[in-house]
C-alpha cells in the first residue's frame, strides 16, 4: 500500500511517499520511507560481504571455543543435538535482529532497536544487559589469562606486598590487568581494530593444536557418557556464549555495502563457526573424556610445542580485543557524568574500571563458571529474548502468521528457562566453589 503525505520543511514543500510493508512480514509500528529504500540496500562506502562474514565470524570467536569439550564432558554426546539446535536458534534470532533494524532508517544499534520498540526505557534496558555483558566478558579474560600464564610458568616465585601473598593464579592476573591497562586509555581504537581481526585465526589454530596432541601423544580412546540431564543448564550456558554476537550484529549491519545480504552474512558465518566448535568439542571429549577442565588448554600436557602454540595463542587474542571490550562501558561512563572531554579523568575512570574488572577476577577466579554464568542469564537474554520481543512488538501483524508465531514464542518460552534455570545453577555453582 503506497500513501502520499505532504510535509513542509523551511517554507520549501515536499512530498514525502510512505510504503507499507509486505503482509507476510507484518506491518511495522513506523512505517519506511520508499525513497530511503535503496540507501538500505546499498552503501557504496559499506564493506563488502566476504569482509562483513570474517567480521561476524571474529565477533563469535572467542574464549568460548576453549569451553566447548567442557561442555560436551557436562552433558554427554547426545548434547551435541542441543549444540547444533543453539547454533540454529540464534542464526534465526539474528535474522529477526536484521528485520527490526529494516523497520526504521534511524536503526544503527542494538540500543536503538530498543528505543524503537519500546521508547527510552528500551533503550536502557538493553544497554545495561550489553555492558553488564561486556564487564563480565573481560573479567573472564583476566581469568583466562591468569590460568594460561600459570599454566607456561608454574614455578613463578611469589611476591609478597604489606604482608599480602601474591602467587602463581593471582600474580598473572594482576600482571595481565597491568599490560592492557595503557590500551585502555586509548579513545581511538582503529590502531588495535586490524588486529583484533585474528580471532578465527586464532579458533583455527586452537584445535590444529587440539588435533596435534590427539596425534602424536594422547589419543582419541575416550568413550565417554551418553546423556547427562542435571548438568544441561550449564551446558546450555557454555554453548549460547559460542553463538552470541548479536550485540555487534546491527553495525555490522549498517556497515555493509549491501545490507539486504545480511542473512547470508549470517548463514555463511554461522557455519562457519559450527564447524570449528563441533570438532573442538568432539575431538577434546574424545582425547580426555570425564577429565577435561573448563578450558582445553589447560589438559595439554606440559612442555609440549603445541601445547605452547596453544597457550600462546590464547593469550594474544584476549589481549587485542581487551581494550575494544571495555572501551563501550568507559565511554558510557565518561557520557553519564560529562567527563568524556577530559583526557586526564578519562584515563583515571578507565583505570577505576580495570582494577574493579580484576579485583572480580581475582574474587572469582572459576572460568567455566562464569561463562556458564554469562552464557546462560546475559548472552540468552541479549541474543534470544529481546530480539523476539523487540520483533514482536515492531511487526505487531506478524501474528497472521501462525507457523512465525509459535517458533518466536516457542524460542522465548526457551529462552527464559534457560535462562532462568542456568542462571540459578552457575550461581549455585560458583557460591560453592569461594
Amino acid at each position: 500500500m503506497v500513501g502520499v503525505k505532504h510535509e513542509e520543511d523551511c517554507g520549501n514543500e515536499y512530498v514525502m511517499v510512505i510504503k507499507h510493508e509486505d503482509a507476510s512480514m507484518g506491518e511495522p509500528l513506523l512505517p519506511k520511507h520508499a525513497y530511503n529504500d535503496d540507501v538500505s540496500k546499498t552503501n557504496f562506502q559499506g564493506a563488502s560481504m566476504a569482509r562483513t562474514c570474517l567480521n561476524l565470524a571474529n565477533a563469535m570467536s572467542g574464549v568460548g571455543v576453549l569451553s566447548m569439550p567442557y561442555a560436551l564432558s557436562q552433558g554427554g554426546w547426545l548434547s551435541m543435538a542441543v549444540f547444533f539446535m543453539v547454533a540454529g536458534i540464534c542464526c534465526y534470532t539474528g535474522i529477526l535482529i536484521q528485520h527490526c533494524m529494516e523497520s526504521s532508517q534511524r536503526i544503527k544499534t542494538y540500543p536503538d532497536i530498543g528505543q524503537h520498540a519500546f521508547g527510552n526505557k528500551g533503550r536502557i534496558t538493553i544497554a545495561c544487559f550489553l555492558y553488564l555483558e561486556l564487564y563480565l566478558v573481560a573479567v573472564s579474560f583476566l581469568i583466562l589469562e591468569g590460568d594460561n600464564l600459570n599454566k607456561l610458568f608454574p614455578d613463578l616465585i611469589s611476591l609478597t606486598i604489606l604482608g599480602f601473598t601474591i602467587q602463581g593464579k593471582q600474580m598473572f592476573v594482576i600482571l595481565a590487568g597491568l599490560v592492557v591497562l595503557p590500551t585502555t586509555w586509548l579513545r581511538n581504537l582503529g590502531v588495535l581494530a586490524y588486529i583484533s581481526v585474528g580471532g578465527v585465526l586464532a579458533s583455527m589454530v586452537l584445535l590444529g593444536c587440539l588435533l596435534w596432541s590427539g596425534l602424536t601423544d594422547v589419543g582419541f580412546h575416550e568413550s565417554g557418557r551418553l546423556f547427562n540431564l542435571s548438568a544441561m543448564p550449564t551446558v546450555l550456558g557454555l554453548f549460547f556464549v559460542c553463538f552470541t554476537g548479536h550485540a555487534v550484529f546491527p553495525t555490522l549491519h549498517t556497515s555493509m555495502r549491501d545490507g539486504s545480504q545480511f542473512s547470508k552474512v549470517l548463514l555463511i558465518s554461522f557455519t562457519l563457526c559450527t564447524m570449528i566448535y563441533g570438532p573442538m568439542a568432539i575431538f577434546g571429549y574424545l582425547m580426555f573424556g570425564d577429565n577435561l577442565e573448563s578450558q582445553v588448554t589447560l589438559n595439554f600436557p606440559s612442555g609440549k610445542i603445541y601445547t605452547k602454540i596453544a597457550i600462546y595463542t590464547t593469550i594474544v587474542n584476549p589481549l587485542t580485543k581487551y581494550a575494544l571490550t571495555t572501551t563501550p562501558i568507559a565511554t558510557a561512563i565518561e557520557e553519564s557524568l560529562g567527563w568524556n572531554t577530559n583526557r586526564s579523568t578519562s584515563i583515571f575512570i578507565r583505570s577505576l574500571l580495570l582494577i574493579s574488572i580484576m579485583l572480580i577476577a581475582l574474587t572469582v577466579p572459576f572460568f567455566g563458571y562464569l561463562m556458564a554464568f554469562i552464557g546462560s542469564f546475559l548472552s540468552v537474554t541479549v541474543s534470544v529474548i529481546i530480539p523476539c520481543i523487540c520483533y514482536i512488538k515492531i511487526y505487531q501483524n506478524f501474528r497472521k502468521n501462525w507457523l512465525h508465531k509459535s517458533i518466536i514464542i516457542g524460542i522465548i518460552l526457551f529462552g527464559f528457562i534457560v535462562a532462568l534455570v542456568g542462571t540459578y545453577t552457575s550461581m549455585v555453582d560458583i557460591i560453592n566453589s569461594l
